[in-house]
């Protein structure tokens, strides 16, 4: 992980993220991606950021005991 578990503050921080790829125009990587399945046709950003026009990004956060919420959020026009 590039930053580590913060708990209670993950969702706070992937939240943060999405606004910041979607400011900056910058997708975040995958870190540690080393070996892709040829089966799984996935357009993956490995290793490094990907400069890309974002308009929405959506944030998932998956908690212990089924605390789940997700957000959506898109460029203002």
């Amino acid at each position: 992980s590039m930053i580590g578990h913060l708990l209670g503050a993950a969702g706070a921080a992937e939240a943060v993220a999405c606004v910041m790829s979607i400011l900056d125009g910058v997708i975040p990587p995958n870190i540690n991606y080393e070996t892709p399945d040829p089966e799984c046709d996935v357009n993956v950003v490995a290793n490094t950021a990907r400069e890309a026009k974002v308009a929405i990004a959506m944030s998932n956060s998956l908690g212990f005991g089924g605390h789940n919420a997700s957000i959506i959020f898109r460029r203002h026009e």
